[in-house]
């Protein structure tokens, strides 16, 4: 079933189902009492036994066989201009059958039957819209305008003009899209490209609405109007992927129609033919045909899936993947091509130091003490990294300054120590430039360390993989599944994290709309395509993809607007969500050929005058119970290798 088709159509086709609150299962519950009041009452009351059956026909079937059953054919007639009926008024038409002949029992069980099998289905389903709530709150909705006069006002994001010089103090959200004029500071940018390293930025550089400030307090010029800003091109795309959705049916819904006006046609035709043809009689052809409808009606077929994605939805949550409904998870099975969004989703998502190198000149113990004492004043997440690697002897008193674009800088026994990106050093030897361009190829973020401005030291960090990663990507490999790795972070970084794992295609560099867009064309050149993702900007790719996949210690929106949740961070149970879908489809085919084969014989016994309707509705509903109790063997957990057999 298609993300969207419950956000932007699913009010025309299947109104019914969802504007009736508890009234349809209240409904069926009432009809289920009636029934099973009426087989208690003895052959003294056979006509209030038979009112009570109807009755309860009537109120059990009500909304899934007359508001759908009826409602649905005539809106779908109207909209394809073709008759195109829906399946639940074949079933009510074998109850109605039934209850002509003087069977209202079987009448009244069919309907008990397929509609408690229809609610079940809405329940596995879980049809849950897309939540963009909580996107749309992080919109920022003031900023603080600088007028002529040079005072400062308050006012809404949507007054701003392009040109206009606002403020951003240390710790806000940047207002709007522009570039700064002056000042210096760090931004955190996850919300636009996924990244949890800060950026450093200073005049002329760009910033991004929705974007959070650190420490430095800046001025910009506004250059973009507040619908043309990248994170207001996130909300539309979201917005727009979903309704453009189709809803994916599953195989039995397209099949229905045509077995449905198969069984009408053949019906009709068979009662007026066989009194010509094997000298019956009207009443012999009247009930062998109502017999046949009985047989015909797709009961079992309708109950193929339920028990099955029940059992597999059940499974799986209680192994920490939840899904938002079972036919993205019939979606996770076909699937040809995944692509992975890189930090905090194929990474830790957060830097470790992974390499050092210091002068051989130089005392590393004491180096080390200088290390964390100017690192312990820092907020930056390459600090924390650091600091988590490095475990001080001496504990040092260092006074610290933090400057943008120079690092941390303080004094220790009359020599200069200072920390920072390997720009901001003018004179470094070839021995360490070689070393940062090597890890730099590498994919890693590189900091030098310099006593006096002469550089004595290097280190790298990098987000790394997390640990199954690599197992993960081998998996969808082997299966032929095309993997692509699709990051806001440079072509090196991305390019690196892909070697290490194995990955068959890199798209680095890229912004939310160019996310969603390659999704488009793995789309097209694949096929069917999962997106897995943790952050903001992933949004809108995992909506447009056929199933989206969000970590569970992602970002709320990336949760709300995905189809499948990983808890616990865990891309093991990627895996193994891959490996039950495929488990539950073919499970699904079985019950189908099942269910089929069994109409078969029914007919042909019918046809020949071997069985009549109480045979036929037990071995119909029989039928019925067995595809339901081979779904529930999907609620036992399989050995991993016999799954992947």
């Amino acid at each position: 079933m298609s993300k969207t088709h419950e956000h932007h159509d699913h009010s025309h086709s299947h109104s019914h189902e969802h504007n009736h609150g508890k009234k349809p299962i209240v409904l069926y519950f009432i009809g289920l009492t009636l029934a099973i009041i009426a087989l208690f009452l003895n052959e003294t009351y056979e006509i209030l036994q038979n009112i009570l059956f109807s009755v309860a026909t009537l109120t059990a079937g009500y909304h899934v066989v007359i508001l759908e059953g009826i409602g649905e054919t005539l809106e779908n007639t109207r909209a394809c201009k073709r008759f195109t009926p829906n399946s639940h008024i074949l079933m009510g038409l074998a109850a109605l059958g039934a209850s002509l002949i003087g069977e209202f029992w079987e009448g009244t069980l069919l309907i008990l039957i397929f509609s408690g099998a229809h609610f079940l289905e809405e329940y596995a389903e879980g049809r849950s819209k897309r939540e963009i709530t909580k996107l749309v709150e992080l919109n920022p909705t003031t900023a603080r305008l600088i007028t002529s006069n040079g005072n400062i006002e308050t006012v809404n994001v949507d007054q701003l003009k392009i040109g206009d010089h606002i403020q951003v103090r240390n710790g806000d959200q940047v207002p709007i899209d522009g570039v700064i004029l002056s000042g210096e500071t760090s931004i955190d940018e996850s919300s636009i490209n996924g990244e949890s390293i800060p950026k450093e930025k200073t005049k002329g550089d760009p910033v991004f609405g929705s974007t959070i400030n650190g420490t430095g307090t800046f001025t910009m010029e506004v250059t973009k109007e507040n619908d043309d800003t990248v994170f207001s091109k996130i909300l539309q795309l979201v917005d727009q992927n979903q309704n453009n959705q189709t809803k994916v049916g599953s195989l039995i819904k397209k099949f229905e129609p045509k077995y449905v006006t198969f069984v009408l046609i053949a019906i009709v035709s068979f009662i007026v033919l066989a009194p010509l043809l094997f000298n019956w009689t009207w009443e012999q052809s009247i009930y062998r045909g109502l017999v046949l409808l009985v047989a015909a009606a797709p009961c079992a077929l309708a109950a193929a899936t339920v028990s099955v994605t029940l059992s597999a939805t059940s499974n799986l949550a209680k192994k920490g993947v939840l899904s938002k409904g079972s036919s993205y998870l019939s979606q996770l099975a076909n699937i040809e091509a995944i692509s992975f969004d890189k930090t905090g989703t194929l990474t830790k998502g957060k830097p470790e130091v992974t390499n050092v190198h210091f002068s051989d000149a130089v005392n590393e113990e004491e180096l080390i003490d200088i290390i964390v004492a100017l690192e312990k004043e820092s907020n930056h997440p390459l600090a924390d990294a650091i600091l988590r690697k490095f475990e001080t002897k001496n504990k040092l008193d260092i006074q610290v300054t933090n400057q943008i674009g120079k690092g941390l800088e303080g004094k220790y026994n009359g020599h200069c120590y200072r920390i920072g990106k390997p720009t901001s050093f003018k004179s470094v030897s070839d021995a360490f430039s070689n070393l940062n361009n090597h890890w730099e190829i590498e994919g890693k973020t590189v900091v030098y360390l310099a006593k006096d401005e002469e550089v004595i030291g290097l280190i790298g960090l990098m987000d790394v993989p997390n640990e199954q990663a690599k197992a993960t990507i081998d998996y969808f490999k082997q299966k032929g599944i095309h993997t692509t790795l699709i990051t806001g972070d440079s072509e090196k970084t991305g390019q690196a994290v892909a070697k290490k794992l194995g990955i068959n295609e890199v798209i680095a560099n890229v912004m939310p709309e160019d996310k969603s867009n390659t999704i488009n064309e793995q789309k097209k050149r694949h096929g069917v395509t999962a997106m897995v993702g943790d952050g903001i900007n992933d949004a809108p790719a995992l909506v447009n993809a056929d199933v989206g996949i969000a970590m569970g210690d992602g970002t709320d929106v990336a949760v709300d607007v995905s189809d499948l949740i990983l808890m616990q961070n865990d891309l093991s149970k990627l895996v193994q969500s891959h490996r039950m879908s495929q488990r539950m489809n073919r499970v699904i085919w079985q019950n189908i050929i099942f269910s089929m084969a069994v109409v078969v014989f029914l007919v042909i016994v019918t046809f020949l005058g071997l069985t009549d309707i109480s045979i036929s509705v037990i071995i119909h509903e029989g039928s019925t119970l067995v595809v339901i109790l081979n779904g529930l063997q999907l609620l036992r957990s399989i050995d991993p290798q016999k799954l992947n057999a």
